[in-house]
């Protein structure tokens, strides 16, 4: 199957206060390296938002999360002033008790959402991570990075909220 480039989903799985979370450390030329971030990844040939989550929970955790109960939280617009671009749809997802396998892209580790913002993670994720927390209601959010990977722009649901 083919990847659709620039068009990923992106899941953070839920147990009790804490947030199953990905510390890529594995793989090479990672725009991620070193991050912490949820399970996710890009889409594959007709696969629908929702198809591929639960595709990329299953392959990175082990959970076979059922459809239905994968909550559609967020729409996120990445942009990067280096030519990228990314469209992703963002989820949440009551995880099962039982621990997840290990992942080949990096660490999976439960963190209590309360420290969350102590990892090391991309400025604009401390954002939806944020509004994750504060509202159930659906977002959108386009995210603008420089050349050096520096948030440079916020806009939630069309309003300006960072900008420097």
């Amino acid at each position: 199957m083919a990847r659709r480039e620039g068009i990923t989903t992106l899941c953070y799985l839920e147990r009790g206060d804490e947030y199953l979370m990905l510390h890529r450390v594995s793989k090479k030329n990672d725009i991620n390296k070193d991050k912490w971030i949820g399970v996710g990844g890009h889409l594959e040939d007709d696969e629908s938002p929702e198809e591929c989550i639960k595709r990329e929970i299953y392959e990175e955790t082990g959970y076979d999360i059922p459809l239905e109960d994968l909550e559609f939280r967020a729409i996120i617009t990445f942009v990067s002033q280096k030519g990228d671009y990314e469209l992703m749809s963002l989820f949440t997802a009551k995880a099962p008790d039982t621990e997840p396998k290990d992942c080949d892209e990096g660490k999976l580790e439960w963190v209590k959402k309360e420290n969350i913002y102590d990892l090391n993670l991309w400025e604009g994720d401390k954002i939806f991570l944020r509004k994750l927390s504060e509202s159930r209601d659906f977002f959108s959010l386009k995210l603008v990075y420089d050349t050096k990977d520096n948030l440079i722009e916020a806009v939630l649901n069309g309003k300006n909220i960072f900008d420097c």
